[in-house]
Parts: structure tokens; C-alpha cells; sequence
């Protein structure tokens, strides 16, 4: 499959990805203020110094897209025609660490080399007044999960040239590693710390708490038979069979986690 572009923007709708592209670029993708304004991929050539890149905006993705929900598969095989990404999170979000999470989760579940792609972290939308109190617990949140992100405003242009030369940096690191010449410069994939699975019980239930997987097991209206199979098969990789064994489950007894209830076997 050819490249449609060296570096691709990722992330949940409305993260800012169209104003990215936009700031960087020549490019004049559609922005407004609703998901999925962007439907196919919209390229813009990024200038830095002598050199430049394609950037590619790639349409936002949300949970299960791996399995076809959204954009899916059209969004995750865009990526696949990309060397690296530019990951943005949006700093006005519930919890950017976990919208992080997720979208390499659902990377990872369509096909693990996308996961591997290397990215540059960024952290949109600092200029909004309200904002601007909690980045520093934002940035605390993201180093204790191994991430050193970037913190921009695609609006105001704050932090675009030293992100884009960054960019530029680490598309030169990439194609040559491809090439066969030895880097000895580290290539960043950030890929957030697993954080423990825990127990506890609520009347006869027991609760299973994951924090990795928040976004997804505490959304109404995701517990069809597809879902609920890939989130058992996903607790079961990270150890939550033992973890309840461990709590003292016996079969017959009720399992939730978020919005999904199960009897266990």
C-alpha cells in the first residue's frame, strides 16, 4: 500500500487536528464544531528549513474502531500508510491520558506494527483560559505514564515550529533506520505504563477496576455481544482471571466492570 503522507495527525474528533494541519500548512480543511468534519484524509507539505514533509490529517477515531465503529478501518488503515504520527489530545478533556490510551489501544487491537509507528505526543488547545490551571497536573499525569508530550495551540501558533522541527527531526531518524544506516538516536514511541488491575466487592458483584480501560467500560451503550467478548479477552491478557481468583470468584458469580455485567465461568 503506497504512503499517502510521512507524518499523519491522530487522535479522537475534535482535537484540533484540522487547525494543526491548517497552521502547519497550505492545506484548508473543513473545521467546525462537530466529529468527523474530516472524512477522508486532507494533506498539507510542512516547509522546515531546506526541507519539509508531507503532514497528513488523518479522521478522528473512537472506541471499537478496530472493530469497523466510526471511521474504523478506513481511518486505521490510513495510518498504516504513514512513517510516524503526531498523537494530539485535547487539554480540555475529561482525561487526556486516557483519550491517549485509548486511541494506541484500538492501533494495537487492528494491528500491532501501527502501535510501533513512532509519535510525537501533543497536548492541543493550551491557550483556552480554563485550561491553563490544571497543565501542570496534566503534564505531571502524563510523565508518571512515561509520556513527554508537547504543549501547543494550534489557534495561536504556540509551540508549532519547535513541534514541526521535531517532526522534521524525527522523520530524518525514521527514513534513515529504514535505510539500514545505524541511528544512534533513540526512536520515542510513547506507549502509556500499564496501571493495575483491582477488586472489590459491591453487595454480591464483583467490581473490577481497570484504569486502562476507563473510556471504554464507562460508555452507555457498548454492551453488545462483539464489545463485551474483546473486553473479556482484553482483561484476560491483563491478568484479571487471577486477579479475581485471587479476590475468591467462583462460577456463577456476577463480574461488572463499568457498564458490563457478566456471570462468570
Amino acid at each position: 500500500m503506497r504512503l499517502i503522507a510521512d507524518v499523519g495527525i491522530i487522535g479522537y474528533p475534535s482535537v484540533g487536528k484540522s487547525t494543526l494541519l491548517t497552521a502547519a500548512s497550505a492545506a484548508r480543511p473543513k473545521i467546525a464544531e462537530y466529529p468527523f468534519t474530516t472524512i477522508e484524509p486532507v494533506l498539507g507539505m510542512v516547509e522546515v528549513g531546506q526541507g519539509g514533509f508531507v503532514l497528513a490529517e488523518i479522521p478522528g477515531l473512537i472506541g471499537g474502531a478496530h472493530l469497523g465503529r466510526g471511521l474504523g478501518h478506513d481511518f486505521l488503515r490510513h495510518v498504516m500508510r504513514t512513517k510516524m504520527l503526531i498523537h494530539v489530545v485535547d487539554a480540555s478533556s475529561a482525561s487526556p491520558v486516557s483519550d491517549l490510551t485509548q486511541v494506541n489501544s484500538e492501533l494495537t487491537l487492528f494491528d500491532s506494527a501501527l502501535a510501533q509507528k513512532p509519535q510525537i505526543v501533543v497536548v492541543n488547545k493550551v491557550d483556552i483560559p480554563e485550561v491553563q490551571p490544571r497543565l501542570a497536573g496534566l503534564r505531571e499525569a502524563l510523565g508518571n505514564a512515561g509520556i513527554n508530550a508537547r504543549f501547543i495551540s494550534a489557534v495561536t501558533g504556540k509551540g508549532l515550529p519547535e513541534l514541526m522541527a521535531e517532526a522534521m527531526r524525527m522523520l530524518n531518524n525514521v527514513t534513515q533506520v529504514k535505510e539500514g544506516v545505524k541511528v544512534p538516536k533513540k526512536v520515542f514511541r510513547p506507549q502509556p505504563r500499564a496501571r493495575e488491575i483491582s477488586v472489590h466487592k459491591e453487595g454480591e458483584t464483583f467490581v473490577l477496576v481497570v484504569p486502562d480501560l476507563e473510556r471504554i467500560v464507562s460508555k452507555e451503550g457498548n454492551a453488545g455481544p462483539v464489545i463485551q467478548h474483546q473486553l473479556k479477552r482484553r482483561l484476560a491478557r491483563m491478568g484479571a482471571r487471577k486477579t479475581l481468583a485471587r479476590a475468591g470468584i467462583r462460577p456463577g458469580d456476577m463480574v461488572r466492570c463499568g457498564n458490563f455485567e457478566w456471570k462468570w465461568e
